[in-house]
């Protein structure tokens, strides 16, 4: 992979203060390099500059990981190549990820990519429509997407995937009303824990991440029934 790209990969995550270790680093080089060759020969991505693909694609999914923390699972829905769940996946090994998309080649490419780093994603071709059950997908500790930015559909799509107690991230490239980030999780039996905002540190593009909690006890369900 071109040498721009490690070096801004590196830069990136020292100005936004990620805890990336060296075999991390190696594996997302790693990923760069397989999407390059695979976009080579399919359309995977649209970003194929070096430095551009280590700041919009790569350090735009690890700003995910402080909010990661103590958490086993994650399901990342539209993934496309992988991003941002097998980005994470590369500096969170033990994190158990599930990839799902529509597209079959990005899947395709995914389910690779994962043997070959030898990671615990798993990649699923499918359509979430909100139904766990008939789409086969699992109920994880935390649900994310980079494909739908607005918050009331992603919401009512993402939350059927949050584990009771888990989390719903919702990553926006600008932020949103507070007030409505509020009443919106409240009105799905969430609790809004923060908005993250920040900027990418070359391009300076404005991001925010959007975290919600589950309650503890769904919505429906009696405190005395609960686990």
């Amino acid at each position: 992979m071109d040498r721009i790209f490690e070096q801004v990969l590196r830069s990136g995550i020292e100005a936004l203060a990620l805890q990336v270790d060296e075999p991390s680093i190696a594996r997302l080089v790693r990923f760069a390099e397989r999407l390059a060759a695979w976009n080579r020969k399919m359309n995977l991505t649209a970003i194929t500059e070096p430095a551009e693909s280590a700041e919009k694609h790569f350090l735009d999914s690890l700003v995910l990981l402080p909010a990661l923390e103590g958490r086993r699972t994650l399901l990342d829905i539209g993934c496309g190549a992988g991003l941002p769940g097998m980005a994470v996946a590369c500096a969170r090994p033990a994190l158990q990820v599930t990839c799902c998309d529509s597209v079959g080649k990005k899947i395709a490419f995914v389910k690779a990519l994962s043997a070959e780093l030898q990671l615990s994603v798993r990649g699923l071709a499918v359509r979430a429509v909100g139904d766990p059950a008939r789409d086969g997908l699992p109920i994880c500790d935390v649900v994310v997407s980079r494909a739908l930015a607005d918050p009331d559909r992603w919401m009512a799509l993402g939350a059927a995937y949050v584990a009771p107690g888990g989390l719903l991230l919702a990553m926006l490239g600008k932020g949103a009303e507070r007030s409505h980030l509020e009443g919106l999780g409240a009105a799905n039996g969430f609790e809004l824990l923060g908005v993250d905002q920040f900027e990418l540190p070359f391009s300076h593009a404005t991001r925010a991440v959007v975290r919600w909690g589950r309650r503890d006890v769904p919505r429906g369900t009696s405190a005395s029934s609960s686990p």
